[in-house]
């Protein structure tokens, strides 16, 4: 167990870092963050900074033993630089790898009973056309690794686009469409002592491969997906080992809950525990790789929407703050750029 005054170190420099390191020392503890960036707004709040390449050792192992347990606030920190010092990483590096790679994801969540869109590796064109024949269209072709936000993607409509997409220099995976009637997340903590605790699941919708609306409760026809979907979610975190918050996100189709991608870290559809739940995910996630007893999880309102500020809309974010259900999160970043998350906003509707 971390005691108060511990330091704990954050590989990632953005919001999601910025929003662990908030929760950290409502704690009473201290965090060292380790970016790349040098205008890191989570680098803002913390009580030190590294500024350095993921690939550094030596600055990777200055900051491992300045640090008494490490975490990740994004999955697209390279796994093999960090192998000397993860024994102090929570969570572990296994499930940093998985959750960074996309084919090792979907195998992954198959090998437990999960149920993936329809994939295949792709390589070349020649890989791209037999998966194209195989899966048919529209489908769509993802980078295996670093793609988020939509970016690193291309929706497919017919054989013809995928004749005249120039393939990145990198393995990719081309997934078939999945017809769905809702989206929806599942996120949980799993404490040191392997004890699980949820959240609600919110519903979700995405515009241009980026969150842009979680809201509580879901739909009737989602809601009765979740439970089959947590089962899975609890089977990922258990073969993992993991410690930490675990964010799964799934298609309600008419089979079932289909799995789509797990985050081994806080997630952007979990913001609204902040104000929404009588723990937030970023609490639990301090708690949990702390050794620190797990926070009760329970929605505290009647009704929640989240929504995200993309680029300029944060510029006048603040009259959202006329709204009494509103509570205003912006994240501090200096330029507002197209696609960009920049801040949030949660409305809440208590109970009664």
């Amino acid at each position: 167990m971390l005691q108060p005054g511990g330091t704990i170190g954050i590989l990632g420099g953005g919001q999601l870092g910025r929003m662990l390191a908030m929760a950290a020392a409502q704690l009473g503890f201290r965090v060292h963050i380790y970016t790349p960036e040098r205008d890191s707004v989570a680098a803002e709040v913390a009580h030190d900074a590294t500024i350095a390449p993921f690939t550094d050792p030596l600055a990777l192992g200055r900051f491992a033993q300045a640090c008494s347990v490490l975490t990740f606030e994004f999955e697209n920190v390279p796994a093999g630089p960090l192998g000397f010092i993860s024994e102090r990483l929570a969570p572990n590096l296994r499930a940093l790898e998985v959750a960074q790679d996309r084919l090792k994801e979907k195998r992954f969540a198959e090998s437990l009973g999960g149920r993936p869109a329809p994939f295949a590796s792709v390589d070349s064109p020649a890989d791209l056309a037999r998966a194209v024949e195989r899966i048919g269209t529209p489908g769509i072709l993802k980078t295996a690794r670093e793609g988020y936000d939509g970016k690193g993607q291309w929706k497919l409509a017919s054989a013809r686009d995928a004749d005249a997409v120039r393939l990145p220099q990198r393995t990719c995976v081309y997934e078939g469409m999945v017809r769905f009637h809702g989206e929806f997340s599942v996120i949980l903590v799993r404490g040191q002592d392997g004890e699980i605790r949820f959240w609600d699941s919110t519903e979700n919708r995405h515009d241009d491969g980026i969150l842009a609306r979680s809201h509580w409760p879901p739909s009737a026809s989602v809601a009765a997906q979740v439970e089959p979907a947590r089962g899975l979610a609890a089977r990922i975190a258990g073969d993992l080992g993991y410690v930490g918050v675990l964010s799964v996100e799934f298609f309600a189709t008419e089979v079932g809950p289909v799995f789509n991608e797990m985050a081994p870290r806080v997630h952007n559809s979990g913001h609204w525990t902040i104000e929404g739940a009588a723990t937030s995910q970023f609490e639990n996630h301090i708690r949990a790789i702390c050794g620190l007893p797990l926070g009760d999880t329970s929605t505290i309102a009647r009704r929640i929407e989240m929504d995200n500020l993309i680029g300029e809309e944060a510029l006048t974010a603040h009259r959202l703050l006329a709204d009494p259900h509103a509570h205003l999160h912006l994240y501090g970043k200096r330029e507002a750029r197209e696609g960009r998350k920049m801040g949030h906003v949660t409305r809440v509707w208590p109970r009664g």
